[in-house]
């Protein structure tokens, strides 16, 4: 049985990595997505082990300690991670794998994982993230204004990736993840 195919995913926060996501693994059965943990409080609608591990500071600091971690990363105040045991074993039962992390996060996988590929999910252009940010409704303005300095700094890591996929029309770069896949499988 060949070995699966680690995807990291990752650009910043507004540009629709989880839209994208979903839509490319619909009806997509030898993908696995990741779940990730995280300390940041759960949005309206989401559910703890469905999209995030919710832990708490303490909890996720213990498992740091314990080395329990593909990686993991603070942004914006909350630490976000990636747990080492469940991908692992998804990617030796022959499946692949998608992680949806940040970039600082991304950049920790490409270390310990040469073989992953790394995918940044680009905005069309900083005012369409900055406008797609406060349509959320859901952070006050000083929150946004913290996601956009970060996001600046983001996009100067695009480069280090295999691929870039600007999603300016969510239809085209769903055909365009597809095809980075298909590639990958053959």
């Amino acid at each position: 049985m060949h070995k699966g195919t680690l995807y990291v995913f990752t650009g910043p926060s507004g540009t629709g990595k989880g839209t994208l996501l979903s839509r490319v693994m619909e009806g997509d059965d030898k993908v696995f997505y990741s779940i990730s943990a995280t300390t940041r409080a759960p949005r309206p609608g989401e559910t703890d082990g469905v999209q995030y591990y919710f832990l708490s500071k303490a909890d996720f600091e213990q498992k740091i300690a314990q080395d329990a971690f593909l990686e993991h990363a603070k942004y914006v105040d909350n630490y976000y991670g990636t747990l080492e045991a469940p991908v692992n074993e998804k990617l030796d039962a022959g499946c692949d794998v998608v992680l949806e992390i940040e970039v600082q996060g991304a950049m920790q996988v490409h270390e310990k994982r040469p073989d992953a590929v790394l995918v940044f999910i680009a905005p069309p252009s900083f005012e369409e993230l900055a406008q797609r940010l406060r349509g959320r409704g859901t952070e006050s303005e000083e929150k946004v204004q913290k996601r956009l300095e970060t996001a600046r700094r983001e996009m100067q890591y695009a480069d280090r990736f295999d691929y870039v996929v600007v999603n300016d029309e969510v239809d085209r770069a769903v055909d365009e993840i597809r095809g980075i896949l298909a590639l990958r499988r053959t």
